[in-house]
């Protein structure tokens, strides 16, 4: 048995995904829930009771061999970007995650772009990141676009400025996201 804080530290409410498939408890009280802890995968049980559920109709998938990444809203294909991902010492880790949080990095035309969300997953061989003792893996904009289509980042995704802002503007924290 484990607590999660709520608001995360980021101050932005917890989120937790239900497990996709899941059938719940069979008295219907407890949902098996995605949580954002250490290691990806992990879940747990909650009760229904305690909290709120939603549902989006967006869906973000990932393809780390072919540099892309597409959102998919009601099914329907909205965008198709080129990313770039984790180099061969920091990979991008696979697997099915979900938005988290969404941040405002305090210089827009930095290393992070405009807008960052952080995953529900870890860098799985990194340690600590930027001076955090954990290495979440996030969606975020960046300041080099003629990466995009590289091996370059510590296991984050990076797309161009224009499609993290269109994100942040209309995708939802709890969107899953899946990386192969």
């Amino acid at each position: 048995v484990a607590s999660l804080a709520n608001p995360i530290p980021s101050g932005t409410p917890l989120v937790v995904q239900v497990v996709p498939g899941s059938a719940g408890s069979p008295d219907g009280e407890w949902l098996e829930v995605q949580l954002p802890v250490e290691p990806n995968g992990t879940t747990g049980w909650v009760r229904k009771s305690e909290v709120q559920l939603s549902s989006t109709p967006y869906r973000i998938y990932v393809d780390r061999a072919s540099y892309s990444l597409q959102v998919y809203d009601q099914g329907q294909l909205w965008i198709d970007a080129t990313i770039a991902v984790g180099t061969g010492d920091t990979p991008t880790p696979v697997g099915d995650f979900y938005l988290l949080e969404l941040l405002k990095p305090p210089n827009p035309k930095g290393d992070y772009g405009p807008y960052a969300f952080g995953l529900s997953g870890f860098s799985e061989v990194l340690d600590g990141f930027a001076g955090a003792d954990t290495a979440v893996i996030g969606i975020h904009g960046t300041n080099d676009p003629s990466a995009l289509g590289t091996d370059v980042s510590h296991g984050c995704i990076r797309v161009d400025n224009s499609v993290i802002t269109e994100l942040a503007t209309t995708v939802p924290l709890g969107t899953p996201v899946r990386i192969t």
